[in-house]
């Protein structure tokens, strides 16, 4: 059987909220699949076993979501020597959760593998008994899969011991870094902030001596609502060291991000942003920005002097904001830091879980065993590599054993990979082997100009990092009140940034009353609870 292809395409995903919770939907638990389903083989006696995929409707010409390069490699290496045809069902990915949703309580049509990245979906199937104890499977028929995955990732998808989702493993845990106009700070003759206090001055600098020449439109701090923008400030205020409780009762956790809501410190950080408002030096308009487009807008047209992003973001060439500003400025340069600071000195930051992805089996499923086969040989040998690369000499060269893709690739090549990253489900973000390497194939994927900074933005974006609660045990009120908090959190940040000085307090006071008895309350009390139970780990 011959290989077709498809066209490159890589970016890691987020975890996404759950938007809403269908009142009154009961996952069907325990039945089985119906009769023409349950069992199904192919007229030459293969079983068949059907796995979710998402359609983004970007498959090249040639390929469909269902028949591409990808799965006709899954089907030659694993289903023909296995006597398994893997067949793909195509998911819409605006519509995951909705379609999903709908799957599951269907029992019959759902396919044998499913997926989400929504922490509270895979809690709420679990909880409702719609889930395939993957605990003794996964003993006998995952040890490549188990190996691969460690004990941290895997606990990830742990509910009171048992093993209900296969997480995929997150292959970089860094989150943000920061990025300073450097040719600002050479025609002011100033070094790169290295504290909060001398990013603070360095502000007030740009503002005042506007060495870009921009005029009315400055901005020294870009800022939006989403998180990469806020979380960096805030968190570097959290006073530490936390006690165990405080780490474990007092942050909101909300979908897939820890929010330090009642940490000490929070407040304080809140109040820096305040100031920053209030004094002109942050976007004016930010609340408004939650999709960043401003922001990067601004910074191509060489308006910002300062922001924090996702570490990297900046280089890729899908994103265009670093060679468009380059283009549009002459000598712009962007230099990345590591400029907040906590109580401690250190340059602290949130983390990434090591986990991405839930993988689940539908306790539906007839199939449990097969699919549990499928994603080991997934994990064994060179498969996900080859899933995530494609073929040596065409679509990468190696490079200290690490892959780096071919700028010259054919669009046969290129095709190849378009939907690797929905494909090779056990992984978010490639995997070449170490840590080290990891974090290498990363860096290589942006053009070699920037492959210098985009490594001191990884290298930044490990430094001093705060890792995530882990909760084994679901927290009920997180997916009853999780999506409407993220709107009251959003909201804190917003208006008590923007409230005049002399009513900060007040606003922030209400403000945090409305969010407390909005779920936060309830979600504070589970939270406690479980952990006095020793349902939580780091």
């Amino acid at each position: 059987m011959k290989l077709v292809s498809g066209k490159t395409w890589f970016k890691s995903w987020s975890g996404m909220m759950l938007a809403t919770v269908l009142a009154g939907t009961t996952v069907l638990a325990g039945c089985s699949s119906s009769s023409s389903e349950a069992g199904a083989t192919t007229a030459d006696g293969k079983s068949v076993l059907k796995v979710e995929v998402f359609d983004r409707g970007n498959s090249p010409a040639g390929s469909t979501i269902s028949d591409n390069y990808m799965t006709k490699l899954v089907n030659e290496r694993f289903g023909e020597p296995n006597k398994i045809d893997v067949q793909y069902v195509p998911i819409p990915r605006s519509e995951e959760l909705q379609k999903l949703n709908v799957l599951m309580a269907s029992g019959g049509d759902v396919p044998d593998i499913v997926f989400t990245y929504d922490q509270g979906t895979f809690n709420r199937y679990a909880q409702q008994g719609g889930l395939t104890d993957l605990t003794d499977l996964l003993n006998q028929y995952g040890p490549n899969l188990k190996k691969f995955l460690g004990e941290d990732t895997l606990s990830y998808g742990q509910i009171e011991g048992k093993q209900f989702a296969i997480p995929g493993k997150r292959s970089v845990l860094g989150k943000y870094a920061s990025y300073i106009r450097q040719d600002w700070l050479d025609a002011l003759k100033m070094p790169v902030p290295q504290t909060t206090d001398e990013l603070y001055n360095t502000l007030k600098a740009f503002k005042e001596k506007d060495p870009g020449k921009v005029g009315n439109g400055l901005i020294p701090f870009g800022m939006t609502i989403a998180p990469a923008q806020y979380e960096p400030l805030l968190w570097s205020f959290v006073q530490q060291p936390l006690t165990d409780e405080q780490k474990y009762t007092l942050t909101q956790k909300l979908g897939s991000s820890d929010y330090p809501t009642l940490l000490p410190g929070f407040k304080d950080g809140l109040k820096f942003m305040n100031k920053l408002y209030n004094e002109g030096l942050i976007s004016r308009d930010f609340g408004l920005d939650e999709d960043k487009k401003q922001l990067w807008q601004d910074v191509q047209n060489g308006k910002v002097g300062f922001y924090t992003e996702d570490a990297g973001e900046l280089y890729f060439t899908y994103n265009g904001t670093y060679k468009n500003l380059q283009a549009n400025v002459k000598n712009a340069k962007l230099t990345p830091a590591d400029v907040f600071t906590n109580n401690e000195g250190k340059h602290a930051k949130p983390e990434y879980a090591s986990n991405g992805l839930y993988i689940m089996i539908p306790k539906s499923s007839s199939k449990a065993v097969e699919a549990i086969k499928y994603l080991d040989w997934m994990a064994s040998g060179k498969n996900l590599f080859d899933m995530q690369n494609g073929v040596e000499g065409e679509n990468y060269t190696l490079k200290n054993g690490v892959p780096v893709a071919k700028e010259d690739a054919s669009t046969e090549a290129q095709n190849r990979l378009y939907n690797y990253g929905d494909m090779a489900i056990i992984a978010n973000g490639k995997v070449a082997g170490t840590e080290e390497q990891n974090n290498d194939a990363y860096i290589m994927q942006v053009p070699e100009e920037y492959q210098a900074d985009m490594r001191k933005s990884v290298e930044i974006s490990n430094t001093d990092t705060i890792a995530p609660v882990n909760f084994n045990k679901p927290i009920e009120a997180e997916a009853k009140y999780g999506s409407a908090l993220q709107d009251k959190y959003s909201q804190l940040i917003v208006k008590a940034t923007m409230a005049p000085t002399a009513q900060f307090n007040a606003t922030y006071d209400a403000l945090l009353k409305d969010y407390m008895s909005s779920g936060g309350q309830a979600i504070l009390d589970e939270r406690t609870k479980v952990f006095q139970e020793g349902g939580a780990s780091k």
